[in-house]
This record gives C-alpha cells, sequence and structure tokens, in this order.
C-alpha cells in the first residue's frame, strides 16, 4: 500500500497480479468487520498512473 487518503486505499501492484490481489483487496475491505444489519461494499479502479483515475 501505497498511501490511504479519506475512504481511499492506492496500492502499487505489477500487472501480473492486479487481478489477484484486487480480489482480495475488496474481500478484506468488505469483510474486516462483521455489522449485523449493514453490508459494507467497495470499488476499484486500475490505471497506469494517478492522473489517468480520476
Amino acid at each position: 500500500m501505497l498511501l490511504q487518503v479519506h475512504d481511499e486505499l492506492i496500492f502499487e501492484v505489477k500487472d501480473d497480479a492486479i487481478e489477484k490481489y484486487t480480489d482480495k483487496i475488496k474481500e478484506i475491505m468488505e469483510n474486516t468487520v462483521n455489522f449485523e444489519d449493514i453490508k459494507l461494499s467497495a470499488n476499484g479502479s486500475v490505471a497506469k498512473d494517478w492522473g489517468a483515475l480520476k
């Protein structure tokens, strides 16, 4: 993980590991805390540089 800003996490991952890590990070973010009636959801984006994301 390179950076955490408010509700965003920024990672640098090799191209051949993107799918593995995006799936795992999403799973961790959605399931680390268990609320009885609240389902957490997370989403992500992939780009070659930060400027391409926003």
